[in-house]
C-alpha cells in the first residue's frame, strides 16, 4: 500500500509538472521577441517547484534563454546577422521595478545617453527609486544599482521627459553644462512635452536649471 501511494504521488507530480509547462509554454511563446520573465510570472501555472522545473525545461528547449538568477527572455536575434541579442539592462530595472511596484528614475551618464547627450552606454547604471536600496550584478562586469530616495518631488513630474531632462543637467552641473546641450534640451521640451505639464514640473527643478529651461 505505501509502494502504490508513493507511485501515485509521484506520477500525480509528474503530470502537474507538465500542465504546469504547457501553460508556461504557450504563455512565452505568445510572448514578444525580448519579453523578459521572472518566476513570479508563473505563479498562477502551478507550484513553486513546478515552475523552477518549467523554467528549465524551457530554457532547455531554447524557449526562453537565461540572462541571471530569476531573470529570462525570449530570445531575440538581430535582423541583420542573426545573432542573439540580450535585453538591456534598462528593460531589466523596468521589469524588477513592476515586479516591485516601486519607481525608478534612470541617472548619471545614463541618463544623459537616453536624452542623446552623450553616445557612451554605461555598464553599471544607477536609478533613484522609491522602492528597496540595492544593488544587481551580472556577468561582464554589468550592475544595476537602485537608491533609495526620500525627496518625493523626483518622482512628482508629469513628463518624464523634463525628469530624465532635469536630472541629466544636475548630473552635467550649473557650471559645466554647454550652449549646445542646453539647446537640445530645450527643443526636445518645446517639441515633446505640453505646456501644461512645462508649467507644472518646471517649479520642482532647482533655481538654476529653471532659469536655463525658461529663458
Amino acid at each position: 500500500m505505501p509502494q502504490k501511494y508513493s507511485n501515485f504521488v509521484a506520477k500525480f507530480k509528474i503530470m502537474g509538472s507538465n500542465s504546469s509547462y504547457r501553460a508556461m509554454c504557450d504563455a512565452v511563446e505568445q510572448a514578444k521577441a525580448g519579453t523578459i520573465f521572472i518566476p513570479d510570472d508563473f505563479v498562477m501555472y502551478g507550484t513553486p517547484d513546478a515552475v523552477r522545473s518549467g523554467l528549465t525545461r524551457l530554457c532547455r528547449n531554447n524557449k526562453l534563454y537565461r540572462f541571471a538568477k530569476g531573470i529570462y527572455y525570449v530570445p531575440m536575434y538581430d535582423k541583420w546577422d542573426g545573432t542573439l541579442r540580450e535585453p538591456s539592462l534598462d528593460a531589466i530595472a523596468q521589469k524588477i521595478a513592476q515586479r516591485d511596484n516601486a519607481r525608478i528614475i534612470p541617472t548619471g551618464a545614463y541618463a544623459l545617453n537616453k536624452l542623446g547627450l552623450s553616445t557612451q552606454v554605461p555598464a553599471n547604471i544607477i536609478y533613484i527609486t522609491d522602492g528597496s536600496a540595492r544593488q544587481i550584478k551580472f556577468g561582464e562586469g554589468k550592475s544595476i544599482t537602485f537608491r533609495h530616495s526620500n525627496d518625493l518631488s523626483n518622482f512628482a513630474y508629469q513628463s518624464k521627459l523634463i525628469q530624465l531632462a532635469i536630472l541629466a543637467m544636475r548630473e552635467i552641473g550649473e557650471k559645466l553644462i554647454t550652449e549646445e546641450q542646453t539647446v537640445k534640451i530645450k527643443n526636445m521640451i518645446t517639441q515633446h512635452v505640453s505646456e501644461q505639464d512645462f508649467n507644472h514640473d518646471i517649479v520642482l527643478a532647482p533655481t538654476w536649471v529653471r532659469m536655463i529651461l525658461q529663458r
